[in-house]
Formats: structure tokens, C-alpha cells, sequence
């Protein structure tokens, strides 16, 4: 009788933690489709927050982000919160900011799971009409 309950209670967090934006998600590079790091997406007061927890290029692992200004400049990449203040809206999760470390650039933006393993981030200036899309999937760890 445990171990049907143990397992029930596994499968009901399997469940849960799949639809939700939260959980570690492969960043991937738009040029070459390959995994380029996992960024872990967590709650803080409500609100959703990312930061990098691997760099999977071993000669990146010890970037700085060089072109960020203010207290982020020339600060580990690893480690980094690149996304900030989303808040739930619906279906997603905005009104926050995202950081592109590549060129220190902060964009406004918001998250939307697509699906269980597939999360799209939209970043943009202004109005999200004029802005870029990137698309993680969930790191099954």
C-alpha cells in the first residue's frame, strides 16, 4: 500500500511540476539550434524570476557580462538573474524584464509555457509587436 501511494505522489508532482513555468529550461541558441545553458525560473514573492545555473560550453563558463551596465557589469554570467519581476497574467507570466547577456541589453518581456516542455520568452522594446522570441525546453534532470 506505500509504494502505491509513493508512487501516486510521485506521479501527482511529475504532473504538477510539468505545467508550470517553474523548473530548470535549456536556453538555446538560434543559430546553431544547439543547448547553449540551463536557466532555472523560481518564485520570489510572487513574482517569476531566472537565473543561469549552467553554461554548457566549457570556454563560457567563466563569462562576464562585459556590455551590462550598472551593479551587473563585468559580473559572472553563471549564476546571473536574467530574468526579473514577471508577474501572472492569465496564460503568462509579464510586466518584468529579461536580460540578453551576449549584449547587456534589458528588454521588457514575458514568458508563456506553450506546452509541458516548451517555454516561449518574448522580449521586446516597447510594444511586444517589435521585439524577438526565443524558445527553452524544460531540462528533464
Amino acid at each position: 500500500m506505500r509504494l502505491k501511494l509513493f508512487f501516486l505522489f510521485v506521479m501527482i508532482s511529475f504532473f504538477v511540476n510539468s505545467q508550470t513555468v517553474f523548473g530548470k529550461w535549456y536556453s538555446i541558441d538560434e543559430d546553431t539550434n544547439e543547448k547553449e545553458s540551463i536557466i532555472e525560473v523560481y518564485e520570489k514573492d510572487g513574482k517569476a524570476y531566472a537565473k543561469i545555473v549552467s553554461i554548457l560550453d566549457e570556454e563560457r563558463r567563466d563569462a562576464t557580462c562585459t556590455e551590462c551596465k550598472g551593479k551587473r557589469k563585468n559580473q559572472p554570467i553563471l549564476g546571473m538573474d536574467i530574468l526579473t519581476g514577471l508577474k501572472k497574467k492569465e496564460e503568462e507570466w509579464s510586466g518584468g524584464k529579461i536580460l540578453d547577456p551576449k549584449n547587456g541589453k534589458e528588454y521588457k518581456c514575458y514568458i508563456k509555457l506553450l506546452d509541458d516542455n516548451t517555454l516561449k520568452i518574448r522580449g521586446y522594446i516597447g510594444f511586444s509587436l517589435i521585439g524577438r522570441t526565443a524558445i527553452w525546453k524544460r531540462a528533464n534532470q
